[in-house]
This record gives structure tokens, sequence and C-alpha cells, in this order.
């Protein structure tokens, strides 16, 4: 027989008769939190008089914001922006690719070459690049193709090759290569060395490690950190005006100028970049959702 037993789940559990009845029953008082609440009304007071103020204050003008806000030319600028973006991330992010490899190669040469890109285009601001790939044929008249340092096969006039849209996504690319790098690096270096060698030894080719083991597993470290990038170059396109180029901000700066709407336009850019951002974020979830699967439940 067993010396202890728990009671059966029918017998009533009776008070201990020796116990002091001269002590009172401890209440249980929830913890209060008088300041949090303090701090949530004054929030939501100066959340409502924010609002009130947007709807109520007639120098926003949104009659004018509803009029601009879907006009042709800003939705054209609207879709320049997105071309600098996309373009701007796929080119940067492949050189960004290729740099964080050349970082991570046994070869000393490749590895300061890497490193010495990173470095510069970090260093140099991205205004700087772009005003610079803007006035390449003020340095080089023509590119050529050919023999290095011989004869050359094939010349471009530089002036015609180089446009301002085409100089503007080079500097973005490049510029977003040298973040791209450093995020792919800090991806790939976060997948356990252990399963390299496990790969290795079962015969594996470099490549398909790569493809099928590194990236994947990387990819959950990449993603949070490529996608802030994505955002950041969708705003920093902005910078862009001042090659006259026309994405947003320029063509919003462009009707202010003429009509004197400031703060109204300047809302429309606002919310189209608030839009376009949120939509990125939305396809960032997904995205991360889907290369999180086995390791998040």
């Amino acid at each position: 027989m067993s010396l202890t037993s728990d009671p059966p789940a029918t017998e009533a559990v009776t008070k201990d008769p020796g116990a002091d009845a001269s002590v009172p029953a401890l209440v249980v008082v929830p913890v209060r939190h008088p300041w949090r609440w303090v701090a949530v009304a004054a929030t939501a007071v100066l959340l409502v008089q924010f609002v009130h103020g947007l709807v109520t204050n007639p120098g926003w003008e949104w009659d004018v914001f509803a009029a601009f806000f879907t006009t042709e030319t800003i939705l054209h600028a609207v879709w320049v922006t997105l071309q600098l973006t996309f373009y701007g991330t796929a080119l940067g992010f492949a050189i960004g690719i290729v740099l964080a490899f050349m970082r991570l190669s046994a070869s000393p040469f490749l590895r300061s070459v890497a490193f010495g890109y990173i470095w510069a285009f970090r260093s140099i601001p991205l205004i700087v690049q772009l005003l610079f790939w803007f006035n390449l044929a003020y340095l080089y008249k023509e590119l050529s193709i050919g023999i290095p340092f011989g004869p050359s096969f094939l010349s471009f006039d530089t002036m015609g090759l180089v446009g301002e849209m085409g100089a503007a996504v080079l500097g973005l690319a490049l510029h977003q290569a040298a973040y791209a790098a450093e995020i792919v690096r800090g991806g790939v270096l976060a997948v356990d060395e252990g399963q390299l060698e496990a790969a290795a030894s079962l015969g594996i080719p470099k490549l398909r490690q790569v493809r099928r083991i590194v990236l994947p597993q990387a990819m959950r470290s990449i993603l949070p950190n490529a996608a802030n990038e994505i955002i950041s170059l969708f705003k920093g396109t902005s910078i862009v005006s001042v090659m006259a180029i026309g994405e947003l901000f320029y063509q919003v700066q462009v009707v202010y100028g003429r009509n004197g709407r400031v703060v109204p336009l300047l809302m429309v850019a606002t919310a189209w970049y608030v839009l376009l951002t949120t939509a990125l974020s939305v396809v960032q979830h997904y995205v991360e959702r889907h290369y999180a699967k086995g390791s998040v439940r």
C-alpha cells in the first residue's frame, strides 16, 4: 500500500480545525498601474487633437489634395519612382551578392577589392554619386570595348549611352550594392558551418550547397534588413530630383512651384510614399513567412 495518496476528486476540502480563526483571510488585490492609464489618456488626447487638426484646419486644403492625387502627371511620376526602385534594387542586390561572396572568398585579393568597394560607396554620399554619374561624359567622352590597354573594337558615345535615367539607376544600384553585400554576407555567416561540412562530406557540389542549403537558411536573416534597404531606396529616389528626373518628389515640386499649393502637394507625395511603403511591407511579411517554414510555428 502507498504511504501517501491524493484525496479523491469528489472529496470536499475542509478547513483545518487547528487554524487560528482570528487571522483574517488574505485578499488578493490586482496590480494597479495608475501612471500607465495617465500615459494612455494623454496619448489619446494628443492623437485626437492631431486628427482633429488634420480634418478641420483649412491650411491642409484637402480639396486640392484630392484634385491632384490621381492626376496623370502624379501617376506617371509614381511609375518612374517604382521603376527606379525596381531597377536599383535588382541590379544593386545582384552586384551585392557577388561582392558578398568575394568578401567570403579565400582569396585575399578578392576580399580586399570587395572591402574597398564597400568602404568607398558607403563613405561617399548618394547625391555626390548621382551627380558624378550624371556628369560622366565630362570625364569620358566615349566608352569602348576591346583589348585592355590595346586597340578597341566598339566605341559608344557616353552622352548617348548614359542618359539621365541610366545615370540615376547606375548611381542608386552601385550605392545599394555596398549595403546589400553586407546584408547578404551577414546572412550567410549566420548559417551553421557544420551544415556545409556535412554537405561537403556527402559530395554535394559547392554551387548546390550555396543554392539549396546556405541561401534558404540565410534568407531568414537577410530578408528583414533587405526589406528595410528596399524601402529606404524607394524613399531615397527623391534624391534624383537634383537630376531633373520626373519622379514623384520632383513632379510635386514642379506642380506646387506653379500653383503655390505647397502643403497639399507635399501631402500627395507623402500619401503615395506611405501607400507604396505599406504595400512593400505586406509583401515582406508574406515572403518572410514563406522562408520561416520549419523554424516558426
